[in-house]
């Protein structure tokens, strides 16, 4: 298999855990920290029990977001490239059509979200009579009251003595009832000895509403930022702090469900790529999404429960590497804030005057990054050497005369040549202009 070739040399705690077991066929039930390799944990032993010579679905992995299912497949993809092993991904936003003729050629294991895969199942155009091999990552969200009917209807199509595999951060009660009636004796596999992430440094900024856009301004000047993840409660917010941020001067893309589905790929496609440093997001990016890139992410809306916290801090710090929380709070937020602290047993510090830069930079990172603007840089600087492909725009960053949460006051400062930089238009769809924005209702 294609597991040196994916860069992996030594299994992670869960792997070393979940697959020898897996292997067994045994029923498991896993909590391990995000970015610790979960994903891998159940794809290599799924696919070391392909037989890719019986053309039948043989393992269906289910995850609870679109861009998930499409980072999962091409994780299956990588590691089963050397064993003829046919990966597909659906989703829905998708057109039926080419689905039902993918599945009309062989296909092994099956990539999707869960509504999608009943359809088909229910179709009978996804044969799951033989599929013995039945996992979901992010079990938390996929048992949770929205997708909870969909999934008792998709397992009467499997197979009764299939091997059911369950992973994810957080187990709520429903996890426990979802084991009492569909597990057989489960291997449990607890890692979950402290919830928040190691590597990640939680700080909080107590701030109103109006200055809250001010304060994001001076993080994106002060901080060394390689990529960035800001999420906000609301779609409307989203665009609306992704269009201020543009003004600002920082290259920024965003993503929220109301968005087609296509734009939302090609976002994900190309801030993972390395094409534009800051992300603006609503919770749709908060479950497994790996970008190992990403060493900030900031709550620029707090958010109201301590799940929902610890995935998207969960966005920094992947896989060992080292990250940056900083969370957004306002007056209305303190209750949030403590609750949240005392369920996950942590301590979020207020922010520093100076962040030290070995919290969540990499030794040896770029030192160019924090540039001045007027020098002709970005005021986040560049990407570092492990992003080749980084083509985010150089803009200036504004005077620092803007009002709290306004935006600019006065046009941008020129460079050190006198010319300015023409402000980018609002983004549309998470792009610029050229990329029009379909889906949902557009925000005044």
């Amino acid at each position: 298999m294609g597991i040196f070739e994916a860069g992996f040399e030594k299994p992670s705690p869960i792997q070393e855990e979940a697959i020898p077991i897996a292997l067994t066929k045994r029923d498991i039930l896993a909590r391990a920290k995000n970015g610790t390799g979960k994903t891998a944990a159940f794809v290599i032993p799924s696919l070391q029990h392909i037989d890719v010579n019986k053309p039948k679905i043989q393992a269906l992995l289910l995850v609870p977001t679109r861009e998930l299912a499409l980072q999962t497949s091409q994780v299956c993809k990588v590691l089963g490239k050397h064993i003829g092993t046919q990966v597909m991904v659906t989703t829905g936003g998708t057109t039926l059509k080419d689905d039902i003729m993918r599945l009309s050629e062989n296909v092994h294991v099956l990539v999707g979200t869960p509504g999608r895969i009943l359809d088909l199942a229910g179709k009978g155009v996804a044969d799951l009579s033989e599929c013995p091999v039945f996992v979901m990552d992010e079990a938390d969200k996929l048992l949770s009251p929205e997708f909870a009917p969909v999934m008792e209807q998709l397992l009467s199509f499997l197979p009764k003595d299939r091997q059911v595999m369950l992973f994810s951060a957080t187990f709520p009660m429903i996890v426990k009832d979802f084991k009492e009636k569909h597990m057989n004796s489960p291997y449990e596999i607890n890692l979950m000895d402290e919830l928040t992430l190691r590597g990640v440094t939680q700080f909080y900024a107590f701030v109103e509403e109006r200055q809250k856009v001010h304060c994001l301004n001076t993080l994106f000047s002060k901080l060394q930022i390689n990529q960035s993840i800001i999420f906000c409660n609301s779609t409307n917010r989203v665009e609306l702090l992704a269009k201020k941020i543009t003004e600002l001067g920082y290259s920024c893309f965003y993503s929220h469900a109301k968005m087609l589905q296509s734009h939302r790929n090609r976002v994900f496609h190309d801030f993972r790529n390395g094409v534009c440093r800051n992300l603006v997001c609503s919770d749709l990016l908060t479950r497994g999404i790996d970008i190992q890139a990403v060493n900030v992410v900031i709550n620029f809306d707090f958010p109201k429960n301590s799940e929902t916290y610890l995935h998207r801090i969960g966005r920094s710090g992947r896989f060992g590497h080292l990250g940056l929380a900083i969370n957004l709070v306002t007056y209305e937020d303190r209750f949030n804030l403590y609750r949240i602290e005392q369920e996950l047993g942590t301590e979020i510090a207020p922010i520093p005057q100076q962040i030290d830069r070995a919290l969540y930079v990499a030794p040896g990172g770029s030192d160019d990054i924090g540039a001045p603007a007027n020098n002709g840089a970005a005021a986040q600087g560049q990407l570092s050497q492990q992003q080749p492909r980084q083509q985010t725009p150089v803009q200036p960053r504004p005077t620092q005369s803007s009002a709290p949460g306004s935006g600019p006051a006065a046009p941008a400062a020129p460079r050190a040549n006198g010319s300015r930089t023409p402000q980018p238009q609002a983004n549309r769809g998470g792009y610029s202009q050229a990329a029009a924005y379909r889906g949902g209702a557009p925000t005044r």
